[in-house]
C-alpha cells in the first residue's frame, strides 16, 4: 500500500465517482468529524459523485440518501440501493431480493441469532437491527467490549454453518442469505441510475474503505484507498487497497477528498 500522496495527477483528474464505506472510514470513534462532512460537500461541488457503500441498515440509508450530500447509497452490504430524487421528491428503493424472500430470510436468521447469542458470550445483536430489512448484524465492538478474534471467527462460522454469507466489518459481523455483496449491487446501481457499465469506467471511480468487508471493492478497483486504520487488518486482507491515507477514519477520508479536489 502506497501513500495517498503517490496517487498520480493523471489518475486523480479522471475521477468522477467516489465510493466510500462509512464506519471507521467516514467516522472517527463512531462520529462523523466536521472535516469529513465538509469533504463530501467539497467533492459534490467539484462534480464528483459520492456514494456510500455500507453495511448499515435500511432505516439509516433512507436518512443518508435524503439528507447527506450524496448521489445514492448501497446498504446492508449490497441488499439494496436507495437514491433520492430531489426534483420529484421521491425515494427510489431497489432491493436485490423480493419482499417475500426477505421475510423468509428473517425467519432463518432468527434461528442463527439464537445460536450465536448462546454460543458466543459478550456479543449482542446490533442496536440498529430494528432498522434492517435483509440481514442480521452481530455487534462485537460498537456497543460492547471488543471481542477476541477467536470469538469473531466463531460468529462467522455459525453463519456459514447455516449456509449464510458472513462479512466482518470493524464493528459487526453481518450475515445474510444471497449471492450479493457491496460490489454486485454497486454495479446494478451504476447500470440503472447512472446508465453506465461500471466495468467500462473503473478508471473514473475511487473506492475508500477500512476493513475485510471492503475486500471485493479493493480487489475490483485499481483506484482503491484505505484509511490508516486498515493497517489493523493488513495480515488478514488478501486484497489490499492500492493507497493508504496518513490519518485514520474520517480525517483520512478528508485527506483523500483534498487530493481529489486540489
Amino acid at each position: 500500500m502506497k501513500s495517498i500522496k503517490e496517487f498520480s495527477e493523471e489518475k486523480r483528474s479522471a475521477i468522477t465517482y467516489l465510493l466510500t464505506d462509512i464506519d471507521d472510514t467516514i467516522t472517527c470513534e463512531g462520529r462523523i468529524p466536521a472535516c469529513a462532512f465538509q469533504a463530501m460537500e467539497d467533492l459534490n461541488e467539484a462534480g464528483i459523485k459520492v456514494i456510500p457503500i455500507t453495511g448499515r441498515p435500511a432505516g439509516w440509508c433512507d436518512h443518508i440518501a435524503r439528507m447527506w450530500p450524496v448521489d445514492g447509497v448501497v446498504g446492508e452490504n449490497g441488499a439494496f440501493y436507495f437514491v433520492y430524487d430531489s426534483h420529484e421528491k421521491k425515494m427510489i428503493r431497489r432491493y436485490f431480493k423480493t419482499d417475500q424472500e426477505r421475510e423468509q430470510d428473517q425467519i432463518k436468521l432468527a434461528d442463527i441469532r439464537f445460536k450465536i447469542l448462546q454460543s458466543v458470550p459478550g456479543c449482542v445483536v446490533s442496536a440498529d437491527q430494528a432498522y434492517r430489512e435483509a440481514d442480521l448484524a452481530i455487534d462485537f465492538a460498537e456497543d460492547v467490549s471488543h471481542l477476541s478474534q477467536t470469538d469473531i471467527d466463531r460468529i462467522v462460522d455459525i453463519f456459514e454453518q447455516h449456509n449464510a454469507t458472513a462479512k466482518v466489518s470493524s464493528i459487526h459481523v453481518n450475515g445474510w442469505f444471497g449471492s450479493y455483496d457491496k460490489l454486485s449491487m454497486t454495479k446494478i446501481l451504476f447500470k440503472e441510475v447512472f446508465k453506465t457499465d461500471l466495468d467500462t469506467i473503473k478508471n473514473k471511480v475511487v473506492y475508500i474503505g477500512d476493513s475485510p468487508n471492503d475486500e471485493p471493492m479493493f480487489e475490483y478497483f485499481s483506484n482503491s484507498v484505505g484509511v490508516a486504520n486498515v493497517l489493523a487488518f493488513k495480515d488478514s486482507l488478501v486484497f489490499k487497497p492500492a493507497w493508504i491515507t496518513k490519518a485514520k477514519g474520517g480525517i483520512g477520508f478528508a485527506q483523500l477528498a483534498k487530493v481529489l479536489v486540489s
